[in-house]
Formats: C-alpha cells, structure tokens, sequence
C-alpha cells in the first residue's frame, strides 16, 4: 500500500522552522505497517531532488520512501482542488494501478477522497490524534489486502 506525503503542515507546523519534528511520530507508525510504502506529494518534490527528500527520513525508513508524485499543472482556479490526488491516482495509474492508498496532508481540499485521508492541523503538524487516525486506516487497508481474493 502507498502513503501519499505532504511535507509542510505534516512534518512540521506551516509557517515555521521545516525542521521535519513532527517526523519521527509518523515514522513510527510506518514500522507497524512494514508494506506501506511512501511517495511525496509535497510541493518540496518540485525544489529538490528524491534522494535529498529520502536523507530527511529515518534510516530505517529511507528504502521505503520510493517516489515522488509527477506535477500537473492547473490551467484555471477550479483545476486546483483536487490536484494532488490527481497527482497521486495518476502516480499510481503509471506505477502501482489498483493499488491501495491513502494521504496525510493538512489541505483538505488537495484530497476530495477523504475516506482515504489524514487530515492534519497546519498549525501543529502530525500529532498522536493523527496517528491514531492513520493506523485506523492502515489497519483497514490491511485487512482489505488479506481478505481479498489471490488472483493467479
């Protein structure tokens, strides 16, 4: 399974120093779930390179951080909501089709799939609550993946 990531707002509060504290929380749960893999959807994909994205995570981590999504581009207003989950389906179209996935953004209106999404406070970053919150979704997607039928 994929988790989409945004980096500000997420990783640490928007606004303030980007020093990745709120991390370490995420990474956590990421160990209990060792099939999740990660692919950013931040907007720090169009400033730096993958491997510098990658360095920002925990070693243990890092092998499961394996992409970045492509970047579309709106052409009017009404393009821009929705655009990253359109990022993220086209991501998975090209890569992982029919693959289960979920996101952690604090833009709501980035995901209109909110089933599928973790929605964090700008101001804090992810928090315990949203922990709780992602491995509530983990374990569902999980047991999705166990429960659907093997296909030859």
């Amino acid at each position: 399974m994929y988790l989409f990531l945004d980096f500000d707002g997420v990783t640490h509060p928007w606004g303030e120093v980007e020093d990745f504290r709120c991390l370490p929380m995420l990474e956590d749960v990421l160990r209990d779930y060792p099939e999740t893999r990660v692919v950013i959807s931040s907007d720090w994909r169009t400033l730096f390179s993958l491997p510098k994205l990658v360095a920002r995570f925990a070693p243990d981590i890092q092998p499961r951080v394996v992409d970045a999504t492509p970047t579309l581009f709106a052409r009017r207003p009404e393009e821009l909501r929705g655009l990253r989950e359109r990022e993220a389906l086209l991501w998975l179209e090209r890569k992982a089709p029919g693959a289960p996935w979920l996101a952690i953004d604090d833009a709501p209106g980035n995901w209109p799939t909110k089933e599928r999404l973790v929605l964090t406070d700008f101001k804090q970053g992810f928090t315990s609550e949203d922990g709780s919150r992602l491995r509530q979704l983990l374990d569902g997607l999980r047991a999705a993946m166990v429960a659907a039928p093997q296909t030859a």
